[in-house]
């Protein structure tokens, strides 16, 4: 007989992406106990035959009705608190994951409601904003510091936007994750400076108020950027 008490493995999964300017993150209203009609990251048990990644992907299909889509999945870090599900010893394999342009989501069997919320105003306490199930914060918190992290040593905020893009449009999502926008010179030195980081097409897009036309880019080959882009001091803090 094992001299150790079982325990349960489960995977949450933090979907980030850009609505409407705002970085958002998906939620699902959860509809058992514990913390029935409370708001959670999607998420659930790894069954005996998956890997945990093989369970993240499930649990977001069955959770919003949100398919495995073309973007960026990583696993953030391990959370095992002793007392974080009252149900049992749970073990939880945080991911983080971003894409461009995710559908509205549908709730599935196992959530009542699923949506997407902006994070800042989840971090922050806004008026509306709920407080998440389980240690669900700290996981937000950690989650969208890596993607903070990550803009500024990678090439990664590219998986934010569709292609081809513009640079202002791209300048927009480390405006939006850092919530302030990178000096413009700065940014396009680095952009434009780092081998592979886009590729410029032979095509522009759409003028903004009468201006110059901006020429549209793919994304490139690079994955890091040396040295980084870092943060202004405002989103730093």
């Amino acid at each position: 007989m094992s001299e150790h008490p079982p325990f349960a493995v489960t995977v949450d999964l933090a979907v980030f992406t850009i609505r409407d300017g705002v970085f958002s993150v998906l939620l699902v209203e959860r509809g058992g106990e514990p913390f029935a009609g409370s708001w959670a990251l999607p998420g659930g048990f790894v069954e005996a035959d998956e890997d945990a990644e093989t369970a993240a992907w499930r649990e977001l299909r069955e959770e919003t009705g949100v398919d495995r889509f073309e973007g960026h999945l990583e696993q953030l870090r391990t959370y095992s608190a002793p007392d974080r599900d009252p149900r049992m010893r749970v073990v939880s394999v945080a991911h983080v994951a971003f894409a461009p342009d995710l559908p509205e989501p549908e709730a599935g069997s196992d959530a009542a409601g699923a949506r997407w919320w902006a994070v800042d105003d989840l971090l922050a306490g806004g008026v509306d904003a709920p407080s998440l199930a389980f240690d669900h914060e700290e996981i937000l918190r950690d989650a969208r510091e890596r993607v903070r992290a990550k803009l500024e040593y990678t090439t990664l905020a590219r998986e934010f936007v569709a292609e081809p893009f513009t640079l202002p449009e791209l300048r927009r999502v480390y405006a939006a994750v850092w919530g302030t926008p990178p000096d413009l010179g700065g940014f396009r030195r680095k952009v434009l400076g780092t081998d592979g980081f886009v590729v410029a097409t032979d095509t522009h897009g759409s003028s903004a108020a009468g201006g110059r036309p901006a020429l549209l880019y793919r994304r490139g080959t690079a994955t890091d950027v040396q040295p980084p882009m870092l943060r202004p001091p405002a989103a730093a803090s």
